[in-house]
């Protein structure tokens, strides 16, 4: 059974940081490109991120380039996303995909508020 597993987000202040994660399970993770999506509250899902299956490509939606950082790590079969010098506009709730299938996890809430 596939199974994505977000976790790590929270309240933060305007400038703050966090880390997400995701444990990913039931598939070959490592040849398997990942993204990160998020939706806002009344708003549809935005693209923020991907990443190949190796590590070694990376693209990032220009609201969030320079501040947002995807990678993962193969041997433990999860994938991160380290938001820095949040803004209010990134509140949402974030999820990780498989690219391949388009599934998605529960998400993790992320919300920037002072």
């Amino acid at each position: 059974e596939v199974q994505l597993v977000e976790s790590g987000g929270g309240l933060v202040q305007p400038g703050g940081s966090l880390r997400l994660s995701c444990a990913a399970s039931g598939f070959s993770f490592s040849s398997n490109t990942m993204s990160w999506v998020r939706q806002a509250p009344g708003k549809g899902l935005e693209w923020v991120s991907t990443i190949n299956g190796g590590g070694t490509s990376t693209n990032y939606a220009d609201s969030v380039k320079g501040r947002f950082t995807i990678s993962r790590d193969n041997a433990k079969n999860t994938l991160y996303l380290q938001l820095n010098s949040l803004k209010t506009e990134d509140t949402a709730m974030y999820y990780c995909t498989r690219v391949s299938t388009n599934y998605r996890g529960q998400g993790t809430q992320v919300t920037v508020s002072s």
